[in-house]
């Protein structure tokens, strides 16, 4: 038997949002960002950690990011995670800290980061079409064993479709806002 529930359908566009979001913040704009150094992951103890879990990351300047490792010894290990991360920065060890600056991003690295992000997004609107034809499948599914009439199944319909939308609404303005924050100088 099918089932139908138009909260979990809008649940799960809503992590589409969110998972875009994550995937956002670890792009690069010319303003230094905690959030950019989420993705690193510093051999420790014998295993892959993330850096957050091996130090404090801040932001004391617009272009810089501040690392305080808490182990001495992981320094060079951070320091080595940090500059393979494909991030473009060369961090400045200065005794269990790690100073990162941000280099200006020039116009070619501005339209990469603006082209990634567009492939971000619709992978976005593709994850949320996926919930809508799911949401759809279950509506079919109930109006053929006749315990959906063909009215209920339209206005559930109308419903997944607005959901959906108003998802891919939110995805291209939260497109349009990074975009700006990129390609801004």
């Amino acid at each position: 038997m099918a089932e139908f529930d138009l909260d979990d359908i809008k649940r799960r566009m809503d992590g589409a949002l969110v998972a875009l979001k994550q995937e956002f913040s670890g792009l690069r704009t010319g303003r230094a960002s905690a959030a950019l150094l989420d993705s690193v992951m510093v051999e420790a103890y014998g295993a892959a950690t993330p850096l957050n879990q091996i130090g404090t990351v801040s932001v004391p300047e617009p272009r810089m990011i501040s690392v305080q490792i808490w182990d001495k010894g992981l320094v060079q290990s951070a320091d080595k995670a940090i500059r393979n991360a494909g991030l473009g920065v060369n961090p400045v060890v200065d005794g269990q800290n790690l100073r990162i600056p941000i280099p200006p991003l020039n116009e070619e690295r501005r339209t990469e980061l603006a082209k990634l992000a567009s492939r971000y997004a619709e992978q976005a609107r593709v994850a949320v079409r996926n919930v809508r034809r799911d949401g759809m499948d279950s509506l079919k599914a109930l109006e053929k064993d006749n315990e959906l009439s063909e009215d209920e199944h339209k206005k559930k319909g109308a419903l997944v479709q607005a959901a959906t939308d108003a998802a891919i609404a939110n995805i291209d303005q939260a497109l349009s806002t990074k975009e700006e924050e990129i390609m801004q100088v």
